[in-house]
């Protein structure tokens, strides 16, 4: 199965590979040539290449992850393609006319647009489970909004004497842009579920989109403005990752909802560390002390923090355990290991087709009851059980349903030889004599069988519920005590020149 899935997700990765390999090659000329009308035309033309792609994939039929959260990432990308128009005719023709506004509208007007889009993929794909990862994103939320006060709005408010003027309250705009951006991806990857190339991906866009916005704000003193106009291409390669996860087949990752998240993942520990750090940092930087009594305080800061996460990560594997125990004890027999009833319902409504169902009941496990005692007994379920292990397949799941009730459930429908060789397979592990305290142990069994197929013709088992598999199984094992023990009996009526009971 691994082989087959591999094969068929190789023509995808290669188109994805292709994909990221043309992004990079754009973005590096668009880089190249940034500064001139030839870097404008390669710019706009990669760029016009990117929101087309982006509104194809919206707009394709769609699949159960839907439409909208697609449609706003493409509507993003065409707000920033606006604005990136607008100020480029404004910058070659009309120099003289002030672009504050007429770009800023359909820029931040983008951050929503994608802000919009990622929470939507979030929120489904946290369906009933956003409480733990909200609290997480919140926490390092606000120490990238701090960080990104610091970087882009207090350099250009001491730059203004103190004044909230237009460009800083456009820069503080720009920041919560940001903010939200960073808010949303931390969402969406703190969420349960699958984490593959499309994740991964749009973790990587919006961080480009991040360090871009901080090197625009922090580069203009330390290079020339020539050679900040090459951060375009970076921008070009942000925005073309964002578009390259709308065509991603395995997309829908971003809004299947996943399983409830067990365990506690170092990384969430380590980031909840350093957003722990952050409000303390910032203020033993900028706080009026000698330097030796800061670098003392920060430490020390450090190690506190460091000390209540360990603490605090001790709590959750501790609780993660007895979760754990919780439920292997709802999932399982204590005694044998095997799986339960409860267990064995949920394999079975996970299927609608295609289940081949062994029900045995032990002969004489009563009488090794009253002659030996319950112990004996036990010891005897125990070995059965392990017996039963040897003797099922390898993806065959065998459950305990109560007293001397076993279940052997395959997972596949089986022919008429292998359902024949199975039972008796079965018939025969059980059958061999049990070794206790130097007396032997006999039992033997009678075996049930139900086929669960997609065929209405295949008879009265065809399609039906879990429940009424079980029940038609139960009743083919007393089919077979009635006809004398140690044998089976089909719960369908059986091929030609197939016998009832055997």
């Amino acid at each position: 199965m691994d082989s087959v899935r591999s094969r068929l997700l190789a023509p995808a990765a290669r188109r994805t590979g292709g994909l990221l390999v043309g992004a990079v090659l754009i973005s590096l000329l668009a880089a190249a040539t940034a500064g001139d009308l030839r870097g404008e035309v390669v710019y706009f033309s990669g760029y016009g290449l990117v929101c087309g792609a982006a509104w194809w994939a919206a707009l394709r039929p769609a699949g159960p992850d839907g439409r909208r959260p697609w449609l706003w990432l493409a509507a993003a990308q065409s707000l920033w393609l606006i604005g990136d128009l607008v100020y480029s005719i404004l910058y070659w023709m009309f120099p003289t006319v002030d672009p504050t506004g007429l770009i800023d509208a359909p820029w931040l007007a983008g951050y929503a647009a994608i802000v919009v889009a990622i929470m939507m993929m979030a929120r489904r794909r946290a369906r009933g489970q956003l409480r733990e990862p909200l609290l997480d994103m919140l926490t390092l939320t606000s120490a990238v909004a701090l960080g990104m006060w610091q970087i882009l709005v207090v350099p250009a408010l001491q730059e203004a004497g103190g004044l909230y003027t237009a460009g800083i309250w456009l820069d503080a705009g720009y920041a919560v842009g940001d903010v939200l951006i960073a808010a949303a991806v931390l969402l969406l990857a703190l969420s349960p579920g699958t984490r593959t190339a499309p994740t991964r991906l749009l973790i990587t866009a919006a961080c480009i989109r991040l360090l871009t916005d901080v090197g625009y704000a922090t580069l203009p003193a330390l290079i020339d403005p020539g050679d900040l106009a090459r951060l375009a291409g970076v921008v070009l390669l942000g925005n073309a990752l964002m578009v390259i996860v709308a065509l991603h087949p395995q997309r829908a990752e971003l809004t299947h909802p996943g399983r409830r998240m067990r365990t506690l993942h170092p990384a969430r520990v380590f980031f909840l560390g350093l957003a722990l750090l952050t409000a303390p940092t910032v203020a033993v930087i900028h706080g009026s002390a000698a330097t030796g009594e800061r670098i003392a305080l920060l430490l020390a800061t450090i190690a506190a923090s460091g000390f209540v996460l360990a603490r605090f990560t001790g709590a959750v594997r501790q609780q993660e355990r007895a979760e754990r125990l919780l439920a292997y004890q709802a999932a399982y027999d204590p005694l044998t290991g095997l799986a339960n009833r409860r267990t064995l319902t949920a394999h079975l409504e996970d299927y609608t087709s295609g289940q081949a169902v062994f029900y045995l009941d032990l002969d004489g496990f009563k009488a090794v009851n009253d002659t030996h005692g319950h112990e004996a007994g036990d010891a005897l379920l125990v070995e059965i059980a392990s017996r039963l292990r040897a003797a099922a397949g390898a993806g065959d799941l065998i459950a305990r349903l109560g007293g001397d009730e076993f279940v052997v459930l395959h997972p596949e429908a089986l022919d008429r030889h292998d359902l024949i060789t199975r039972a008796e397979r079965l018939l025969q592990s059980i059958a061999e004599p049990i070794t206790y305290h130097g007396r032997e142990l006999r039992v033997g069994a009678s075996v049930g069988i139900a086929v669960r197929t997609a065929d209405p013709t295949a008879g009265p088992t065809a399609g039906i519920a879990a429940g009424e598999l079980l029940r038609a199984a139960d009743t083919a094992m007393y089919e077979a005590k009635r006809a004398g023990r140690g044998r089976w009996v089909l719960a369908v009526p059986p091929p030609p020149n197939l016998s009832l009971a055997g």
